[in-house]
């Protein structure tokens, strides 16, 4: 089910469509977790203007989930590593 929501970043309001209500919490989480950047980008670097502010935040989301994504191919790696190894072992049993 299809929602319309409305989420404000950087003192502008957007209106969005979540498709479910987990989308929905994601958005609005974003929304916060964006918001709190860039206030601390704002604190750190108070002459800068708000396009080059953003920029920072969005640079840093990005590094953010690429780093998680690492993680996550790197456990990944590691699962497919410990069945292999348990898959030989069971069939060592047999």
């Amino acid at each position: 089910m299809e929602q319309k929501i409305t989420i404000r970043i950087a003192g502008k309001e957007f209106v969005l469509k979540a498709s479910s209500p987990e989308e929905e919490e994601l958005i609005r989480l974003a929304a916060i977790d964006i918001n709190k950047r860039l206030a601390a980008y704002q604190t750190a670097f108070p002459g800068k203007a708000l396009p080059d502010i953003l920029s920072f935040v969005a640079l840093s989301e990005g590094v953010a989930a690429l780093s998680w994504q690492r993680k996550l191919e790197a456990a990944q790696g590691e699962v497919k590593d410990l069945s292999d190894t348990l898959g030989g072992y069971l069939s060592e049993l047999k």
